[in-house]
């Protein structure tokens, strides 16, 4: 059976002699974990991985849409619906979705993540031209206005077209490239960078008592098919980022195993993505109900996932986001630059 490795990753100014540096940022490793669907798991020198995977790990990730990937990048979500499960549909108006985009890019945001269609369990499909009206518009005042890269969040590819045409830079698909079958031909007709989720069924059913194999491993399975695919069907490896879907078809335990051992997917060797903010399963483990406030939970699984190298976090918050990861790396870094 195939093994499986994760590099262990640590912080501070001076690793030991027989480290590697992770991806040319600041985090190294001189320790992995070997996985196997068959065996426990052994925690082996860094000396003792495959060649190919240590190169994997080492190699830096190539700059998308201008964002180079050596510090932990920011994406700020807006969600232009009514039924939004993090902000109670505040962003349904138009103009306050554009407004926020602004607030964003004083904060600091890298990426702003535009979405007209709910995705949380329960939400019910919308057609497209619902999911077109709310965001193609505030998209193109966005791009209009500020500089920052915009992603189109979105299974279909009627709506990427449009947001792209509007001013979007990136397809960012929840299902993982496999609702629409037009939308990855799309992308790579377009020379679109994209990226590629996990879940598990659809919003309508995927919480209902999802179960794995193993679903570290299982996930992990997942991308890697459909980043071959995305390449076979034209797109640049390099323009791919993937995300292991915090909270599509996952229980709490399977998002706890997926934040603790985040750093396998880096073996997929593109820029990993992190969407855990505000999301039900950090209001089970604080007894925070109110999705708004859960601002704390959602930034100590940033940090979590920045700690492993996370390369992308999507979130709500950006500002506080900006703020704990501007901590985390003078900590890390043991320096200061400021005055």
């Amino acid at each position: 059976m195939e093994n499986y490795y994760r590099p262990i990753l640590s912080t501070g100014p001076m690793p030991p002699e027989q480290a590697y540096r992770f991806a040319g940022g600041q985090l190294w490793f001189s320790y992995a974990e070997k996985l196997n669907r068959n065996a426990p798991a052994l925690v082996v020198p860094a000396k003792d991985v495959p060649e190919d995977w240590l190169e994997t790990w080492v190699r830096p990730r190539t700059p998308i849409l201008g964002m180079s990937f050596e510090m932990p990048k920011v994406m700020g979500i807006i969600n232009i619906t009514p039924d939004s499960f993090s902000d109670g549909g505040r962003f349904a108006k138009s103009d306050i979705a554009v407004n926020e985009a602004h607030e964003m890019a004083k904060a600091g945001v890298d990426m702003i993540d535009i979405g007209g269609e709910s995705t949380r369990p329960g939400a019910k499909l919308i057609a497209s031209t619902i999911e077109i009206a709310r965001t193609a518009s505030v998209i193109e005042q966005i791009s209009q206005s500020l500089s920052i890269p915009i992603s189109i969040d979105t299974r279909k590819a009627a709506v990427a077209k449009a947001a792209v045409s509007a001013g979007a830079g990136l397809v960012n698909d929840v299902s993982g490239f496999t609702y629409d079958d037009a939308l990855m031909g799309f992308c790579a007709s377009a020379k679109l960078p994209v990226c590629v989720m996990h879940s598990k069924g659809d919003p309508t059913t995927m919480q209902d008592q999802p179960k794995y194999a193993d679903v570290l491993l299982d996930i992990y399975d997942f991308l890697r098919s459909q980043i071959e695919k995305l390449i076979a069907a034209g797109i640049s490896k390099d323009a791919i980022i993937a995300d292991p879907g915090i909270g599509f078809g996952k229980s709490i335990q399977h998002n706890l195993t997926l934040l603790n051992k985040i750093s396998i997917f880096h073996g997929l060797g593109v820029p990993i993505l992190l969407g855990a903010s505000r999301k039900g399963f950090i209001g089970k483990l604080s007894g925070e109900q109110d999705a708004q406030n859960r601002v704390g939970g959602s930034i100590a699984a940033a940090l979590t996932a920045v700690s492993q190298g996370v390369q992308i976090v999507r979130v709500h918050d950006v500002a506080q986001t900006r703020q704990a990861l501007a901590v985390w790396q003078s900590i890390t870094l043991g320096s200061f630059d400021g005055a």
